[in-house]
């Protein structure tokens, strides 16, 4: 697993009430949500980051 880089994120109150509320619906944290849904973006940008495959 690749470390975590931890930073500040300063939102909007009814976004980050948007984000809590779906993230329940799929039984993630708001972190995790917020990390799901940046992939996703980077995914599709076909910008995602390279893998390394550790044994």
């Amino acid at each position: 697993m690749s470390a975590k880089k931890n930073f500040v994120l300063r939102i909007d109150e009814d976004v980050y009430k948007a984000l809590e509320k779906w993230a329940a619906d799929e039984f993630r944290s708001v972190n995790g949500q917020i990390e799901y849904m940046l992939y996703q973006s980077l995914k599709n940008a076909k910008r995602e980051p390279k893998r390394v495959n550790k044994k």
